[in-house]
């Protein structure tokens, strides 16, 4: 537990810290957020705020992660873990598809960067990469970090899949986790303080499968849990400058990188069936675009005023920090349902 508290603590201080260089640094060298013309009029006034925050929370969640395994991890004998090692690597190679498609709305002066097929490829990429290693990469006991079996709060070994299946399942949950993070990210602090959220919950439910392994087939469930509480310390703090009014965004790379991470968590905890319910929020607001699109291309009418949701009550005449809060509600209702799902589902195998 030491582990886990002192990554979790040590990267809010470097992010708590280092945003504030990052804001001076972006701030000189002209690399602003650009604007939708077509998003509600008040957010001209956003534009030009510091973008690509998102590399100050991922490098202090993996500054923080070596740490804790130089002073802390190293002296227990466990050390790094190639769980470990494919969590970061999912978390950084998502942040820099999102960082080359914020490069270039800042190079080129426009709110649209990669064209949608160079943006799928890049996601496609990372998301059959982290799917085979996933099921490619065994520990001394055989253990993989992914598991050819769909799970809910565990694996359900009666709906097995192939590993060409199971790595097109890991493929689609990251793909969508991180779209989904990047579309909920749309007014100040939502997205950051949402995943902090689900990261607590992902660190609670790899310590606990570390504390009864005897009721859970998880391959490194420390490293899992110490990985989540250093990124959510990172967000942590990054959200101290990301809160309304944000004087920082975390852009496309800290958008994707955190749904890129937050799905290889739900594959390593084997709970990816949980995750749409642990992270009711991104589900709730995809939805919206979804619905949006298909009601205007079949009907030609909206069911919102715009979508994303949070936009569409914008212009309804909600609070920017009203509709914030009142997000963080409902995120932290499917978060709490969630963990409550998982702590039956141990009431009932510990009592078996």
């Amino acid at each position: 537990m030491r582990s886990v508290l002192f990554a979790g603590g040590l990267a809010f201080l470097i992010s708590l810290f280092a945003t504030p260089v990052a804001i001076k640094y972006l701030t000189r060298m002209k690399i602003g957020q650009e604007i939708r013309e077509e998003g509600p009029k008040h957010h001209a006034t956003k534009a030009g705020t510091p973008t690509m925050g998102g590399i100050v929370f991922i490098l202090a969640t993996v500054l923080a992660y070596a740490i804790a395994q130089l002073v802390v991890m190293g002296k227990t004998g466990r050390g790094v873990t190639a769980t470990g090692v494919v969590l970061l690597g999912v978390f950084v190679a998502m942040g820099l598809v999102g960082f080359l498609d914020d490069y270039i709305k800042v190079r080129r002066r426009r709110s649209l960067g990669l064209n949608k097929r160079g943006k799928i490829l890049g996601q496609l990429a990372v998301g059959v990469g982290f799917g085979v290693l996933a099921l490619q990469v065994p520990s001394k006991t055989g253990e993989t970090v992914g598991s050819t079996a769909v799970s809910f709060v565990r694996d359900l070994d009666w709906l097995q899949i192939s590993k060409v299946g199971a790595v097109i399942l890991f493929t689609f949950v990251v793909i969508a986790t991180a779209n989904a993070v990047n579309l909920t990210d749309g007014l100040d602090g939502l997205a950051t303080g949402s995943s902090v959220m689900v990261l607590i919950a992902f660190s609670l439910i790899g310590y606990w499968q570390f504390r009864h392994g005897s009721l859970y087939e998880v391959r490194d469930p420390l490293e899992v849990a110490l990985v989540a509480a250093a990124a959510a310390g990172a967000c942590f703090g990054f959200l101290w400058w990301n809160a309304f009014p944000a004087k920082i965004f975390m852009g496309d790379t800290g958008a994707l990188g955190l749904g890129g991470l937050i799905a290889g968590l739900a594959v390593a905890t084997k709970t990816i069936l949980l995750l749409p319910i642990m992270g009711i929020l991104f589900v709730i607001i995809t939805a919206s675009v979804i619905i949006q699109i298909i009601s205007f291309r079949t009907t030609g009418r909206r069911v919102f005023r715009m979508a994303p949701l949070q936009h569409h009550f914008e212009l309804a005449g909600w609070g920017e920090v009203t509709i914030v809060i009142r997000f963080w509600i409902i995120a932290a209702i499917g978060v709490a349902s969630a963990l409550g799902l998982f702590y039956s589902d141990f009431l009932g195998k510990h009592q078996l």
